[in-house]
């Protein structure tokens, strides 16, 4: 648990508030890996280089777990690092426990290229015991889990009914993944996404949601319902 007690660290640039209880966790480049906070519930941690600037953001926030939309190296990279020096509990979706838990697993669950194995080999972080297996229906921080595999097999979304607030992790991206720009909704490259039909299927359920707000894990936040929900009908 992480409460006040003195300035919060560059809270302007470092934590945004985007809706009721979801505050979005950047860093440089702006919006090129992002991290939430959900109510109490960190969600995804970038790489192993950010564990310092995650736990710094979180001053001056109650948190009691922290949970990953997936095991990539750049959703779990500090993931061991935050649950050890918070002392919090680790929620993983069932189908990516194995390589939350031992990373050298992700790379074989990943296509065969080059900059899969520099990120691994930049960007993962050491693997942590997971407390918690999260599935379909399940409650983090307010939200229900979705269950949206193909850009790993345990992909998990984070959907918020009352307020129609999505946090999709990377079955879509709002930026070119690597470049950051141009800006703009696009699938998930290929070379980062096993199984492209089954997150395509996934793209069509979150966009018959109705989502208001939109959270990825690469790029802005986006607030224009109509535009996301004819792109995802379009994949």
């Amino acid at each position: 648990m992480v409460r006040g007690g003195g300035r919060r660290f560059g809270y302007a640039r470092a934590v945004q508030r985007i809706v009721d209880g979801v505050h979005l966790i950047t860093g440089f480049p702006r919006y090129a890996i992002n991290a939430y906070l959900v109510g109490d519930v960190l969600v995804d941690a970038m790489t192993k280089q950010d564990g310092g600037r995650i736990v710094k953001a979180l001053r001056g926030h109650e948190v009691r777990a922290h949970a990953i939309t997936h095991a990539h190296p750049d959703h779990q990279g500090a993931s061991h690092r935050v649950c050890a020096q918070l002392g919090i509990p680790f929620w993983v979706p069932e189908q990516d426990v194995a390589p939350a838990e031992d990373p050298a697993l992700i790379g074989a669950r990943q296509p065969n290229h080059p900059i899969n194995a520099l990120f691994e080999k930049v960007m993962t972080g050491p693997g942590h015991p997971v407390d918690r297996v999260l599935r379909e229906g399940d409650e983090v921080g307010g939200f229900t889990v979705l269950d949206t595999p193909g850009h790993s097999a345990g992909h998990m979304s984070l959907w918020r009914e009352v307020d129609r607030t999505l946090i999709l992790g990377d079955v879509l991206n709002n930026q070119h993944p690597l470049l950051g720009f141009p800006r703009g909704l696009r699938e998930p490259l290929s070379i980062f996404t096993p199984d492209p039909a089954r997150n395509r299927e996934s793209i069509r359920r979150l966009g018959q949601l109705g989502a208001v707000t939109i959270c990825f894990g690469h790029g802005p936040v986006l607030r224009d319902p109509e535009r996301f929900a004819a792109f995802c009908a379009g994949v």
